[in-house]
């Protein structure tokens, strides 16, 4: 039986999809196709070019993303992302999907024509910097003169994309709605908002999904914290932990 494994976006809080992949792949779990939005799709793309979740860990901590994008100088975002092609051709230096280990496809918002396109042959880095290219914040990404920006926009969640080729889908999805957390700022009004408009598009897509992972302590992070990079691979961890009887029978039922 194959496994497909879908990883949403969410920003920082998409390294808890290395603590929930760490936990999957030492219960025994193995993935024939992958899917991933945003940070879903960074940390697909080099799970599936061959990293371990510990290795992509060490790999977040010790890069400083932040010092890759430029000012845009334009209307159109805050941030340039292309300078930060050469820093993922680091890491993925083939940059192809068809050098990956395993089949990858990565989302992302064609803005002009409103519609998702799925990358998942030719070049690799820039179709995963166009799926992260958050609106407002950074420029549309320019891949073949089409402008691109977030996939989450339209699909947070691509199930749809693996659903005909596997047999069973694992879904992690890093974005849980709490009403715990009081909202205080224009950043926390703006952030809910945003949380609010993709979860309404997603909800049905979460349902496709035969085992849906979805680490409620996630709540507590911000989108933007990439400083707690190990706190939020210890939330992903821990929970698979918590979870291992329903693991090991899911995994039992599969075989």
């Amino acid at each position: 039986m194959k496994i497909g494994l879908v990883l949403s976006g969410g920003g920082a809080r998409g390294i808890a999809h290395l603590g929930v992949l760490k936990g999957l792949l030492e219960q025994g779990f193995v993935f024939e196709q992958i899917a991933g939005t945003s940070a879903g799709a960074i940390a697909g793309a080099l799970y599936a070019n061959g990293y371990s979740p510990d290795d992509i860990l060490k790999i977040i901590e010790a890069t400083p993303f932040f010092r890759h994008v430029r000012p845009a100088f334009t209307r159109m975002g805050l941030l340039r992302m292309d300078k930060a092609e050469d820093l993922y051709r680091t890491y993925l230096p083939h940059d192809s999907f068809e050098a990956l280990k395993i089949p990858m496809h990565v989302v992302a918002t064609d803005l002009m024509e409103g519609v998702l396109t799925v990358f998942e042959s030719g070049e690799l880095v820039r179709p995963i910097l166009a799926s992260c290219c958050l609106p407002g914040i950074f420029e549309p990404y320019v891949i073949n003169k089409r402008q691109y920006v977030d996939g989450a926009v339209l699909n947070n969640m691509p199930v749809e994309v693996v659903e005909p080729k596997v047999d069973f889908i694992v879904g992690i999805h890093c974005n849980p709605f709490s009403t715990q957390k009081p909202i205080t700022s224009i950043k926390g009004v703006l952030e809910r908002s945003l949380i609010l408009a993709v979860r309404s598009k997603t909800r049905e897509r979460l349902a496709r999904c035969n085992l849906l992972i979805e680490p409620p302590e996630l709540s507590r992070f911000d989108v933007f914290d990439w400083r707690r990079a190990r706190d939020l691979f210890r939330v992903g961890y821990q929970y698979t932990q918590l979870i291992k009887p329903q693991l090991i029978k899911t995994l039992e039922s599969v075989l």
